[in-house]
Parts: C-alpha cells; structure tokens; sequence
C-alpha cells in the first residue's frame, strides 16, 4: 500500500499546466534601480557627517526618479 499523499498528489497532477505556463518576468521592484543605488550613495556621504544616521527612501528620491509623482492636493 501506498502512502496516501503519493496518491492525492498524482489524483492532482498539474504537471500539464505547469509545462505549459508562460514565464514570469526575470526581475521584481522598481525599473532601473538606480533609486536604491543613489539613496545607498548618499547614505554613504551622510555616514561622514553623521555616522549613527540612517537613510531611506524618501518621496523626493521617487519623485526625481519617475517612480512617484508629487503630490496634487494643497497640503491641510
């Protein structure tokens, strides 16, 4: 007697759907990737400054890179 997952797993075989399925795009996140790479440098040069400080990325790095737009609603 088989082990009943090996039986459940050939009743549901998806080996067909699987061969045939188009493939996935070979990358993820943003396009370009320069936002990361430029937010890295300038973490780098504030590290001179103020070596305990963080960078992130901010909604004006996306902005300057197309990623984002500016805000279009008059601030409160």
């Amino acid at each position: 007697m088989e082990n009943p997952r090996t039986e459940t797993a050939r009743d549901h075989d998806d080996r067909d759907l699987l061969e045939n399925a188009t493939e996935a795009p070979s990358f993820s996140g943003a396009s370009g990737g320069n936002l990361g790479r430029d937010v890295a440098s300038n973490a780098e040069l504030d590290s001179v400054d103020a070596p305990n400080g963080s960078q992130r990325v901010r909604k004006q790095d996306a902005i300057d890179h197309d990623q984002s737009r500016p805000r279009d609603r008059p601030r409160d």
